[in-house]
């Protein structure tokens, strides 16, 4: 099962084009097998997430991306946003309390976009207490250049952590571009989060499809 973990609508997050209807269209049309609605600092309520799913007969699945001072976390499980929500830490605490799982988007895109050697900052970047607060990295973004992905590759391989593959859509040209592709069938946020925690998964390029 393929699932696009990041993406974004209007109005929810306010530097996207997309609404809604356009994500999920433009998802079923892509050849995904469901999708994410990742808007920044908010939270789908589950209740819409299940009527917009009904309505257009595709999986639907709801987390946030957060934007804390150690970067770009991704976050499932949570249901809603809390003051304090800046700082990883409390994010880990608040994802354990729940059995939620964390993952880091696209790391440190804009120090790697503008760094002419950017492998220079791998041993730096890899001591960041950040990643041992995190299940795993987001290793394909659709808005990212290849030598960002091919840094979050990396950095993930000498972490040792799983990568996952995300769209990041804010415009219908994003999708197709990259996802995650799941071992067993997910119907539910619950399964979701098992798979995520269980690291049955891989990151896929849709455009080789």
């Amino acid at each position: 099962m393929i699932i696009d973990l990041h993406a974004h609508t209007w109005p929810y997050s306010d530097d996207s084009d997309l609404s809604p209807h356009q994500l999920i269209e433009q998802a079923k049309r892509s050849g995904l097998d469901g999708i994410c609605f990742t808007e920044h600092d908010w939270y789908w309520k589950e209740e819409d997430i299940a009527q917009l799913s009904q309505e257009h007969e595709f999986p639907i699945f709801q987390g946030m991306e957060i934007s804390s001072e150690e970067g770009h976390l991704l976050v499932f499980g949570l249901t809603e946003y809390k003051f304090g929500m800046h700082h990883a830490e409390f994010i880990r605490q608040l994802v354990d309390e729940v059995g939620g799982v964390i993952i880091m988007a696209h790391p440190y895109r804009a120090r790697v976009r503008y760094n002419p050697n950017p492998s220079q900052l791998l041993d730096t970047i890899c001591e960041n207490h950040v990643f041992d607060l995190v299940d795993a990295v987001e290793v394909l973004n659709g808005r990212s250049k290849l030598k960002e992905n091919s840094f979050a590759g990396e950095l993930c391989r000498r972490l040792d952590l799983k990568g996952v593959g995300g769209s990041d859509a804010h415009s219908p040209a994003d999708i197709p571009s990259f996802a995650t592709q799941f071992e067993r069938r997910i119907s539910n946020m619950e399964e979701l989060v098992a798979e995520l925690r269980e690291g049955r998964f891989r990151a896929v390029d849709l455009r080789q499809y």
